[in-house]
């Protein structure tokens, strides 16, 4: 659920101009997606966002130009969304098919993730298998893979 939220909060920025948390919030719900306050400041916090001063000469969330860390998780993002090309879950295990050559970079985005309840991955070619705690776990996830691709 986090990461999905984090992604709505980076697609929301970089769409509109929002000033305040508040906005964010709205923003957010109008997306689906539900948030207190506080979790939202944890999140602008991991995501490293910044207020910087627009065109229109207000303030707005953007994505800090220091962070290298999430440049580099941005790629990651985006090589998972590009070389995934369908997954299953199998009770607690899902099964990810990517083009050939691109499970291990797909593993790679999901570990740095920091998945509360994913216990391991392991990639060969062109298949990822994800163990999750437990059945609802994998099904959960499988809703944020969606939101990922």
């Amino acid at each position: 659920m986090k990461s999905a939220r984090q992604n709505v909060i980076l697609q929301i920025i970089a769409e509109q101009d929002i000033e305040t948390q508040s906005q964010l919030i709205d923003a957010l719900a109008a997306h689906g997606v539900s948030s207190t306050q506080a979790t939202l400041s944890r999140d602008i916090k991991d995501l490293q966002l910044v207020k910087e001063l627009g065109k229109n000469g207000k303030y707005h969330y953007a994505v800090s130009g220091r962070s290298k860390s999430n440049d580099h998780e941005q790629r990651l993002r985006k090589i998972f969304r590009e070389s995934v090309t369908s997954y299953v879950v199998a009770q607690n295990l899902i099964v990810i098919k990517t083009l050939p050559g691109l499970a291990n970079a797909a593993c790679a985005t999901l570990d740095s993730m920091h998945i509360e309840n994913l216990a391991g991955t392991l990639a060969g070619d062109d298949t990822a298998f994800l163990a999750m705690v437990d059945n609802q776990a994998a099904l959960e996830f499988c809703h944020e893979i969606d939101d990922m691709i």
